[in-house]
């Protein structure tokens, strides 16, 4: 399984996008929330496009992989551009911005990663699952540190939302760490099967960057129980440290692929 920046930034901005539509769905959360994940994974996307270009990656599922990833970035951006337009329509009005148009981009992307999982060799089924559960655990874990920050910007904003967002990294980590031990993966890593160029140190290190990131997300969904508005600041910084060990988590085993 090759790794490569665009397939890495098209999961981020994949599952940061799709996340953002599971939080504004709900219609709670203020509309500049969107202004800043949409710009953002925009931004991300763009740049998984262009680094895909630069690549000069050759072939039918490549072509496929940008110009479905240019058509997640455009949605992204038309959303943006309908949320800007109808924001003196607040959250539930008659003729507010449409939750549904956030979940176009996402869909976008999902193609782009499927084409992405072609050509990069061994199981397509299990490159697949692995893309877009990596997709999912990224952007879930992003937003949700994204979404505590928010706080600041509404702290009047009910917990569910933030909840919602850590309970579901929680059910994702375990899923992704068990696609990224499935043959051939890091049980062969560990093994040295597959060497990693650094005598078993990444296996290792990929093993705690997996642990770190269960125990982190288990003790911001403790934090999260406690009365006190400081409970949110402290589960942001604790998702801060989330995001470093859930790319350690993905990049770094699909690095040690690539060996």
């Amino acid at each position: 399984m090759r790794l490569d920046l665009a397939t890495v930034l098209l999961q981020w901005a994949a599952g940061g996008l799709a996340y953002l539509w599971v939080t504004s769905r709900r219609r709670v959360v203020g509309i500049g929330y969107g202004w800043l994940l949409r710009s953002t994974y925009a931004a991300i996307a763009i740049g998984g496009v262009w680094a895909g270009v630069a690549n000069r990656d050759t072939g039918v599922a490549a072509t496929l992989r940008d110009g479905a990833g240019a058509v997640m970035a455009g949605l992204a951006l038309t959303a943006l551009v309908v949320s800007v337009v109808k924001r003196h329509d607040g959250l539930s009005a008659p003729h507010s911005f449409p939750p549904w148009l956030d979940a176009l981009a996402p869909v976008a992307g999902a193609v782009a990663l499927v084409a992405a999982a072609f050509p990069m060799g061994g199981n397509e089924v299990l490159g697949v699952a692995r893309l877009l559960v990596g997709a999912a655990f990224l952007g879930c874990i992003s937003d949700a540190m994204l979404l505590g920050h928010w706080y600041l910007v509404q702290p009047g904003l009910a917990r569910d939302p933030i909840r919602q967002l850590v309970d579901h990294a929680l059910v994702i980590t375990p899923v992704e760490i068990v696609l990224m031990l499935i043959p051939t993966g890091m049980v062969q890593v560990l093994s040295g099967s597959i060497d990693d160029g650094w005598g078993g140190l990444i296996g290792w290190m990929w093993v705690l960057f997996a642990l770190t990131t269960v125990g982190l997300l288990v003790a911001s969904r403790r934090a999260l129980r406690e009365p006190y508005y400081s409970a949110v600041m402290a589960t942001t910084g604790l998702l801060y440290l989330g995001i470093l060990t859930a790319f350690g988590t993905d990049v770094m085993a699909r690095a040690a692929f690539g060996t």
